[in-house]
């Protein structure tokens, strides 16, 4: 895009993440103006611009640049006219032009301000994607997640993002990790130091962003003759942005192989997620058994 006037205006900012279309405001119909998006004028609005006297336009733009909209982008680089121009500068209200066409602009442009309006949080965890199913990997200092994470890694699955994940809730309500841009493509390996993923183990094995589906978590066994609640209760959810998202509690234990058990787990909720519950299964089973009913799969 380029900007045409109002430079004044370029720190305004934009209160609703979508944007519109203002003819009818330039009709003079200012009920129900969405004021507060940014304003695209298309071939429609340009031309209904260009067929009125130059005083009724001048009106008609005033009470439009009044209304205090964040901005105007004019599309398929229409000339913009002179009393726009100069509106815009008396009211340091920012218009564009760009060369694209008008439904195309307004797709692109709707998904970049949800992306930069979506709710973000940055977690501490690991980040990685076994076979479509994105799995953060957390837990204390030190117990061992990027170990997990590279292990995974050498099976073929690819790494999100290190230590740190960056979050963001899309319109859909789901959960969107990517790594901070600092630390992308990079893993911290104690004893190893710092090593980047796609130069030892190829493009493949990295990736720019992934859903959440599942919350690995690594935790301590409980001391001899104590009990641990989570070890108790594996099973759990684990609410971020408002969503909630399986958890899973993963006991790290010298000869554990915590990265088999954490591609399990995914495994296992992929299969959830395809309508397979491993655990409900066995229950009828079991209360088939014990009532002397018939098991189903028999």
């Amino acid at each position: 895009m380029q900007l045409a006037a109002g430079e004044r205006g370029l720190r305004r900012r934009i209160p609703e993440g979508t944007l519109n279309r203002p003819g009818l405001a330039f009709s003079g119909f200012y009920r129900y103006f969405a004021h507060r998006r940014v304003q695209v004028i298309g071939m429609a609005e340009h031309s209904y611009l260009g067929s009125l006297s130059r005083e009724v336009r001048e009106q008609r733009l005033r009470e439009f640049f009044s209304s205090k909209v964040p901005c105007v982008v004019v599309t398929r680089n229409w000339r913009v006219h002179r009393e726009m121009i100069d509106l815009a500068e008396e009211f340091a209200v920012p218009v564009l032009r760009t060369d694209m066409i008008t439904k195309h602009f307004i797709n692109a442009a709707t998904i970049v301000l949800e992306n930069l309006m979506a709710p973000r949080v940055n977690i501490q965890g690991t980040m990685v994607e076994i076979l479509g199913i994105g799995v953060l990997i957390d837990g204390r200092a030190g117990i061992g997640k990027s170990e997990a994470a590279l292990g995974l890694i050498k099976r073929g699955y690819s790494l999100v993002s290190d230590d740190l994940t960056a979050l963001r809730r899309d319109s859909a309500g789901a959960l969107i990790a990517s790594p901070i841009s600092v630390t992308r493509y990079h893993m911290e390996i104690r004893g190893l130091g710092i090593i980047h993923v796609p130069s030892l183990f190829g493009v493949a094995s990295v990736r720019e962003e992934k859903r959440l589906d599942l919350v690995a978590t690594l935790i301590d066994p409980p001391a001899e003759g104590r009990t641990n609640e989570m070890a108790d209760d594996f099973r759990s959810t684990r609410r971020i942005l408002g969503v909630d998202v399986p958890q899973v509690f993963v006991h790290v234990a010298p000869g554990r192989d915590v990265a088999n058990l954490v591609e399990t787990a995914a495994l296992d909720q992929k299969l959830r997620r395809l309508g397979h519950d491993a655990e409900k299964e066995l229950d009828e089973r079991l209360v088939a058994l014990l009532t002397g009913g018939r098991i189903g799969s028999e």
